[in-house]
């Protein structure tokens, strides 16, 4: 294969593949039918013409009969008056019109074909178009639907991979994280509290068996061993301190 051949198939390959990337469904298929049916207007003139040629043939065939018949009838009463050369020339006037009649039949049956013919086209034609605006509409509609269905899935893709998407998952990391930082300040702001309170019990607690501990050795026949003595009974919790504490459980 020439150079001038390759370089040339390849211009073909391109043209026709920027004419397949240009051609919309919707449009091409209107055209189609628009084709269609100036094709059909142009029919029915023919048609139409057809007939209008054939009308007039018939006349002219009808006359010519009739003109025909009259020339007969003037050669008998030209041969019953006894004039035999006139009726010859009637006669023959008579076969010149017959001729044409003759001729003019054989018009109208050719005619009469056509018009058929083109008639029957015509019906053909019309149904043609017929089924083709129905197809075209159907056809339309799956291309939008297609179409519609592309640039949604082009947007989803879009979405998906874009710095839309991309921003939504940061802010909602970042929302979580404010959540679980404000949980966690809030459950260390309430166990110091607690932790606070119940070391401030313990610390009475002590004091309480320091107190016992000290009024034990002060009592005559106490033991001066080093054994420890038994622990003293807790004092009762302070009412108030006890409520503070239910308060605060509750509220946790």
């Amino acid at each position: 294969m020439g150079l001038f051949d390759r370089i040339w198939r390849a211009i073909r390959a391109n043209l026709n593949s920027l004419v397949s990337q240009a051609e919309d469904p919707e449009k091409i298929l209107e055209q189609a039918v628009l084709d269609m049916q100036e094709e059909l207007i142009q029919l029915r003139q023919a048609v139409a013409q057809a007939i209008a040629t054939q009308k007039r043939t018939e006349r002219q065939y009808s006359q010519a009969i009739l003109t025909a018949d009259e020339w007969y009838r003037r050669a008998q009463m030209a041969l019953e008056k006894g004039d035999e050369t006139l009726a010859r020339e009637a006669l023959t006037r008579r076969k010149s019109y017959q001729e044409t009649a003759n001729t003019m039949k054989t018009q109208l049956d050719q005619q009469d074909v056509v018009v058929s013919q083109l008639k029957q086209n015509m019906v053909k034609l019309e149904s043609k178009i017929s089924e083709a605006k129905t197809k075209k509409d159907l056809y339309i509609a799956r291309a939008r639907s297609a179409k519609a269905s592309q640039q949604i899935n082009d947007m989803l893709g879009q979405v998906g991979t874009g710095s839309a998407m991309a921003a939504f998952e940061r802010m909602e990391e970042k929302v979580l994280q404010m959540e679980a930082q404000a949980e966690a300040v809030a459950e260390l702001g309430v166990d110091d509290l607690e932790r606070r309170f119940e070391q401030l019990g313990k610390a009475d607690d002590i004091e309480s068996e320091l107190a016992a501990m000290k009024s034990h050795q002060e009592l005559p026949g106490s033991t001066q061993s080093g054994q420890l003595p038994a622990s003293p009974t807790m004092p009762e919790t302070d009412p108030e301190l006890e409520q503070i504490r239910q308060q605060l459980r509750q509220s946790s």
